[in-house]
């Protein structure tokens, strides 16, 4: 257990030394800055004592001048000589309250500071005194040479104390700053040796603890960087039993898994790659068959097209001669006849849009722009739904105003986006009692909507509708109607939009379904652009 914890105890020593260090160098600087504050404030004190001192030389010879003036001149202002001896009282008592801050009490004793200060200011005390009484002599002469003679007197006995005491201050002065230098040296020799020892310990502490931990962390960078790089026979020397041994112990146990797997994983690889080119195989063979099926189907389609197209061609034609023959009684040739023509003529439409959807499926689509009248196509498509809607019991309604827009369409596609429209509200509606298809003009378009009072279809579902292949839900009607995804092709083309919307007029039995298409008016319609991509 001592052999696992060795890391721990390395670096808990490392923490240590750091933070011993760290408290001997906040200790020293402790010591350093109080030492310097204590030198600086002895300094400041002793240059503001020898200011106050110079001051009261000032202050003293100031009131002497103002003294003899006052006595040569007993007229003039004689408030002058109180207020000369108040600034110098107030300064003498300043210099007495300074306390010789810096200074051990035997030097302050020895110099005797206070009894020269105090000496000093009864000396000012008994010329303030005599110069007072020689004031009071009411004669010029006497006065003066009393007043000079105080002073003079004044300053035999109170020069030489101001003299020891500003040349005391000045020492004290001297030695503060002396003291400053000298603990400025020892600071700086201090830190220097404080740094070399740091320095050693540092280099100590490396060599023994951080450089082996470091040494065997990039070996396992090395050999994670390897592993990464796919070498996994990569392993690592143990060495000592601590955290890291652990560590790489752990290290060689993975790596030997992982080497086992990648063994696993390239012979699964292999077995899925034959596997995958097994069904590979399978599915180029299925889509060839699918694909000679479908070009099977489309050849059927139009091999059905073109078949009944030549016989209905017949038809139609047979039935224009016979009606313009003149033997023929009028009354029941037309309408035969007509009859006929115009049966004809739908199945031709149907055979037209059987085509048109196989040409649509095997991407053959042209459109043909042109004008044409809205309404008489509104009703080709719905007079094409009216028995299957009356077989469903359901009222089959067209609301288009007349003689109606022109819209700038191919007429064919149009009237088979509408035709599919219908067909697809029957088949998917159910239940429902009406449909109806409305013709309006829009702000931004021709309206074209087929609403119906159906089930609907919930909206989280409209959108998946417009994608290829997709259907809604099943019915048992069946038909070739156009499919809402080559629909939305088509309207698109024409530069129109195609949209599902809640039928909220629907009165049936369900919220109903509301399907419209937004044309672009004429003069705005796209002019034919060629071939176009299918849907």
């Amino acid at each position: 257990m001592g052999s696992i914890r060795s890391i721990r105890f390395k670096l808990g020593a490392l923490v240590g030394a750091v933070a011993a260090f760290a408290v001997l160098a906040a200790a020293g600087m402790v010591l350093a800055v109080g030492a310097t504050d204590r030198a600086l404030e002895a300094a400041i004190a002793a240059q503001r004592r020898l200011d106050l001192l110079t001051e009261a030389s000032a202050r003293l010879s100031e009131f002497g001048i103002t003294a003899v003036v006052d006595a040569d001149h007993p007229t003039a202002d004689p408030e002058r000589v109180a207020s000369a001896r108040d600034r110098v009282v107030a300064v003498l008592d300043t210099v007495a309250g300074e306390s010789p801050e810096g200074l051990t009490a035997a030097e302050a004793a020895s110099q005797g500071r206070a009894r020269l200060l105090a000496h000093l200011k009864a000396d000012f005390t008994l010329l303030d005194r005599q110069i007072s009484r020689a004031r009071a002599n009411p004669d010029t002469a006497r006065r003066s040479d009393a007043v000079r003679g105080a002073l003079n007197a004044f300053a035999a006995a109170a020069g030489p104390v101001l003299s020891v005491l500003v040349e005391s201050e000045r020492r004290a002065v001297g030695e503060a700053r002396d003291e400053a230098r000298a603990l400025s040296t020892r600071l700086r020799y201090g830190a220097v040796a404080l740094a070399v020892l740091v320095l050693a310990v540092a280099v100590v502490l490396h060599r023994t603890l951080a450089r082996p931990l470091l040494d065997r962390l990039r070996q396992i960078d090395r050999a994670a960087g390897a592993i990464g790089s796919g070498v996994l026979d990569t392993r690592l020397a143990i060495g000592s039993r601590d955290e890291l041994g652990l560590l790489m112990a752990k290290f060689n146990r993975m790596a030997e898994r992982l080497a086992r797997r990648a063994r696993k994983v390239a012979a699964d690889r292999a077995v899925l790659e034959r596997t995958i080119a097994e069904r590979t195989a399978d599915l180029t063979a299925a889509n060839t068959r699918l694909a000679a099926i479908d070009a099977s189907r489309r050849r059927f389609f139009t091999d059905v097209s073109h078949e009944l197209r030549t016989p209905l061609t017949v038809i139609i034609g047979e039935c224009d001669v016979t009606q313009r023959a003149p033997a023929i009684p009028e009354d029941l040739t037309r309408s035969v006849l007509a009859t006929i023509r115009k049966r004809a003529a739908r199945l031709n439409r149907r055979v037209e849009d059987l085509l048109r959807i196989a040409r649509s499926e095997s991407g053959e689509i042209e459109l043909v722009f042109q004008d044409v009248p809205l309404r008489p196509l509104l009703q080709e498509a719905v007079a094409s739904f009216e028995t299957p809607a009356r077989r469903a019991r359901v009222a089959l309604v067209l609301e288009a105003e007349e003689p109606g827009p022109l819209v700038h369409a191919d007429r064919e596609w149009l009237r088979q986006v509408v035709e599919g429209l219908i067909d697809n509200a029957l088949r998917h509606g159910a239940p429902l009692s009406r449909i109806t298809v409305r013709q309006l003009i829009a702000a931004d378009g021709i309206v074209i909507a087929v609403e119906d009072d159906g089930s609907g279809i919930p909206p989280e579902q409209r959108s998946g509708l417009f994608e290829r292949f997709a259907r809604g839900a099943a019915s048992a009607h069946s038909g070739f109607g156009l499919g809402l995804a080559l629909a939305e092709w088509v309207v698109t083309q024409h530069g129109g939009r195609i949209t599902l919307e809640d039928n909220t007029d629907g009165g049936g039995q369900g919220a109903g379904l509301r399907v419209v298409v937004t044309l672009p008016l004429p003069h705005e319609a796209p002019r034919p652009m060629g071939e176009e991509e299918t849907p």
